[in-house]
């Protein structure tokens, strides 16, 4: 009778600790957060942030273009949209060649929200790399976005920046 080959039975707490997707999503919660507890004294969340950083970079997007410069689906940016604008940080325009599309502007108050968010933000990041030697950091941060950049479209959400084409 032929010897059987006996197989690993099963996964081990080490190796899904290992693996990089479980790494990344932890690596996630962990940037989360850290800012959320810089940004407490403002009342700012990542994704409220990513949508004022790209209207105020990209003025006049709707709310499909912003979804597709964060990666988000457009439902969860319809709602960070209406929050911000209840706050009175974003307000909706018409459109000049499409009077059924809405684009998104930064009012006063928005832009007054990210340069009070900048320290904080700068914060963040230098908490989430400080476990890295100096000489690390930016190869880490560079490492990352070739991950993201070449894996972009296997997401269920690719990025898509503002201009860039389909």
């Amino acid at each position: 009778m032929p010897r059987r080959v006996k197989k690993k039975a099963r996964e081990t707490l080490a190796d899904l600790y290992a693996r990089p997707g479980f790494l990344l999503r932890r690596g996630h919660q962990i940037a989360v957060g850290i800012f959320v507890q810089e940004c407490a004294a403002i009342g700012l969340t990542p994704p409220q942030h990513g949508v004022l950083v790209v209207t105020g970079n990209a003025p006049g997007l709707d709310q499909a273009g912003i979804a597709r410069a964060l990666g988000f689906d457009r439902a969860t940016v319809g709602a960070l949209i209406h929050g911000l604008e209840r706050r009175g940080m974003l307000r909706r325009e018409g459109s000049a060649r499409d009077r059924r599309r809405k684009l998104l502007v930064l009012t006063p108050s928005g832009r007054a929200m990210l340069a009070r968010s900048q320290k904080a933000v700068r914060r963040t990041s230098e908490r989430l790399l400080a476990p890295l030697p100096a000489h690390e950091r930016s190869l880490f941060v560079d490492l990352l976005g070739r991950l993201t950049d070449t894996l972009n479209a296997a997401s269920r959400t690719p990025v898509q920046a503002p201009g860039d084409k389909e």
